[in-house]
């Protein structure tokens, strides 16, 4: 049942992002993520109420952290949905996996203290060329974009898997704190909402009577049930191997996605593009499984 949770995740997930697209034409990022953030509160405040779970924590400062690094990726990622084709985004999102991994690997460089007792870290030479790979995919796949106006969009969209990579990072650590699902998620609704409220008063604020306002709903509703769905499948997959089945079958969400954009909002993609895709989809996979063996080597 965790693939099964994960594939509904990564489908409600591209539909999210083909709202933002829709709703993109009259609302800003800053309103997106407010409005996502908000819907997402009182879903998960009634959630957490059926299942009896307190929203109070012991650990506010863990949460802020996440939610910061969590809206600076959703802020980035929604940008980057209005003006870029959604499966370009979406893929620049999930390069998540292969900023993970860059990560790892400097994060064992910057604790390393040379000296005769500490030999240096080791430097994960598949792992590496992996990550060099997941870059060459992203220069494919976005050689048409820096040359036209969509340049600045497609860094944004970069930093947002960046942004994302934290995130994740920092889930798993709210995890071994003990907090539950409900509770993360709802602190980053929160923090969703906050921002969002915040940057509006800057950016300003377009009226809810118009047709696009009618895609606000549904992108709140899919955020808030994907975001549930993928966490409940990597809580029920039991073993590494249904963890790294669960975090390959995330990117089903671009074969959704590429849906959405061909039927949908009549996306053109170069056939470099293509490849470009395939092998960031690709590295990602191969990021997971190298990080899940370097971690059971451990």
């Amino acid at each position: 049942m965790h693939a099964l949770w994960m594939v509904l995740g990564a489908f409600l997930f591209a539909s999210m992002g083909a709202c933002v697209k829709l709703a993109s034409a009259d609302f800003s990022a800053a309103e997106q993520v407010f409005y996502r953030g908000l819907i997402g509160i009182v879903l998960l405040a009634l959630l957490a109420r059926r299942q009896r779970i307190s929203l109070a924590t012991r650990h506010p400062g863990m949460h802020a952290w996440r939610s910061l690094v969590g809206v600076m990726s959703l802020g980035a990622w929604f940008y980057s949905i209005g003006h870029l084709p959604l499966p370009s985004a979406m893929t620049l999102n999930y390069m998540s996996s292969i900023w993970i991994g860059i990560f790892v690997i400097a994060s064992g460089l910057l604790h390393w203290r040379p000296s005769p007792q500490t030999p240096r870290p080791p430097l994960h030479g598949p792992l590496l060329l992996t990550i060099l790979l997941g870059f060459v995919g992203v220069v494919l796949m976005l050689r048409p974009s820096f040359a036209a106006e969509q340049s600045f969009a497609a860094t944004v969209g970069l930093i947002s898997g960046m942004f994302a990579a934290l995130a994740y990072m920092q889930v798993v650590v709210l995890a071994r704190a003990g907090e539950p699902e409900t509770r993360v998620v709802f602190y980053f609704a929160v923090g969703g909402a906050l921002a969002g409220g915040i940057a509006m008063c800057f950016t300003g604020m377009h009226s809810l009577w118009t047709p696009a306002a009618l895609w606000l709903l549904p992108m709140g509703l899919f955020a808030t049930l994907g975001q549930l769905c993928m966490t409940h499948a990597y809580s029920t997959a039991a073993s590494p191997r249904n963890t790294l089945v669960v975090a390959s079958l995330q990117y089903s969400g671009i074969v959704f996605a590429s849906g959405y954009g061909l039927l949908i909002f009549d996306d053109t993609i170069p056939f470099w593009g293509w490849v470009g895709m395939a092998i960031i989809i690709g590295c990602g996979l191969a990021a997971t499984l190298l990080r899940a063996r370097s971690s059971k080597a451990a």
